[in-house]
């Protein structure tokens, strides 16, 4: 049987935050897309992500029409703690850069996004297996792939790969250099039924590794610990997990404090790397997303640079849809790759300032730093300024990281 041949502007691969936000962005801009993913929609609205929103992002949001649930169930919070020897220091983000984070699952963020696009007509494939790209050199590439049961062909002006670190666009760019850090630790994670026992995230530096307390509502905690890179979950019973948290979050301050637990809704064990391609554009293909970089999640930078690698892209597609000027797509590599590093750069540093690493110097300097960055306003101003969101003005340029 023939396959079936459509047509569109640009084809998205893949349907999480960065493929749906760019589908929503280009509508905006009045230009068509088709978004192909080969997971389920359910699938798609059950996998949990992290959820901490840079200001600049939430407005975003707000601005493309998608953030009536956000405003309403999102948590702003205007700082976060940083606990070092069970003393815990607030880094005002509102005192020091006027701006706060909004709290907000992924998952969520993609419902928003999968309702809003269907609701207005959006071409959104599901279970679209055997992705293959051609021709991305030609003025009109092509993209096969099987859905509900039919061979397609879809030919486009643009492919937009948004498919993830393990998707197939990042190996269709040719002779393209990675960079990468492999962590010799991993996060233990547990979502939990638990009403979150503190009111902003808390950052906790223990003897015994690393700890996170977050939240993705009023009712439900998501909490991390530090553990050994390969973990077995198993090592891990939800009596246990529950034990050390309340270890390396107790406070001298407060004895009495404990973690609030509750029924646990999932756990895994999720290894840490810092990963970055370049380039992110070959031919008419341009990634966006973990297909290009990803970052630890230490500094919650995954999901905001995603939306930002979207932003720059539908900008730059719009005037060339609308003109015929490619200066901004020749250009989005570089202008990616400027925030990019700097979300790396912070990441790492937030990491390492963390993390409990196993050579004693090492741990010695680092309890150096983190006692500098709590009592250092300077310090503390540009934790504050990178967690909330950079503006581009305070960017590198595009020509300054092409020259490294």
């Amino acid at each position: 049987m023939a396959p079936v041949c459509e047509r569109t502007q640009v084809a998205i691969v893949g349907a999480g935050p960065a493929g749906l936000m760019l589908s929503q962005l280009l509508t905006l801009e009045g230009i068509e897309s088709v978004v192909l993913e080969r997971r389920s929609r359910e699938y798609c609205l059950a996998r949990v992500r992290a959820g901490v929103l840079e200001h600049g992002v939430a407005q975003l949001i707000r601005d493309v029409g998608v953030g009536e649930r956000m405003d309403r169930d999102g948590l702003l919070h205007e700082g976060i703690d940083l606990q070092v020897d069970g003393v815990p220091r607030r880094v005002d983000f509102a005192a020091l850069t006027g701006k706060g984070v909004v709290v907000y699952g992924q998952q969520e963020l993609t419902r928003d996004l999968i309702e809003h696009r269907e609701a207005a007509g959006g071409d959104l494939r599901f279970e679209a297996s055997d992705v293959a790209l051609h021709d991305l050199t030609a003025d009109a590439p092509r993209v096969t792939f099987r859905h509900e049961g039919r061979e397609h062909e879809l030919r486009c002006a643009v492919v937009a790969g948004c498919d993830g670190f393990h998707g197939v666009c990042r190996d269709a760019i040719p002779a393209a250099q990675t960079f990468q850090i492999s962590y010799p630790f991993a996060w233990l994670g547990i979502l939990a039924h638990a009403a979150p026992a503190t009111d902003e995230l808390v950052y906790a530096s223990h003897e015994r590794g690393f700890a996170l307390y977050s939240m993705r509502s009023q009712t439900v905690s998501r909490l991390y610990l530090q553990v050994p890179a390969g973990e077995p979950i198993g090592d891990w019973p939800d009596e246990r997990i529950w034990d050390e948290l309340d270890v390396r979050f107790a406070r001298r301050d407060d004895p009495a404090f404990r973690v609030a637990r509750g029924a646990t809704i999932e756990k895994n064990v999720t290894p840490m790397r810092s990963f970055v391609s370049e380039p992110m554009q070959h031919g008419r293909l341009f990634l966006a997303g973990d297909a290009a970089h990803i970052v630890p999640p230490t500094g919650a930078k995954g999901l905001n640079l995603a939306v930002h690698d979207t932003k720059t892209l539908a900008a730059a597609l719009g005037r060339w849809f609308a003109s015929n000027d490619s200066s901004s797509l020749e250009r989005y590599t570089g202008d990616c790759l400027a925030r990019i590093w700097r979300a790396e750069d912070f990441s790492l540093f937030m990491t390492r300032l963390l993390h409990r690493p196993d050579d004693a110097f090492e741990r010695r300097t680092q309890l150096a730093r983190l006692r500098y960055v709590c009592s250092s306003e300077a310090a503390l101003r540009s934790l504050a300024e990178n967690y909330v969101g950079l503006s581009d003005v305070a960017l590198p340029t595009a020509h300054e990281i092409g020259r490294c």
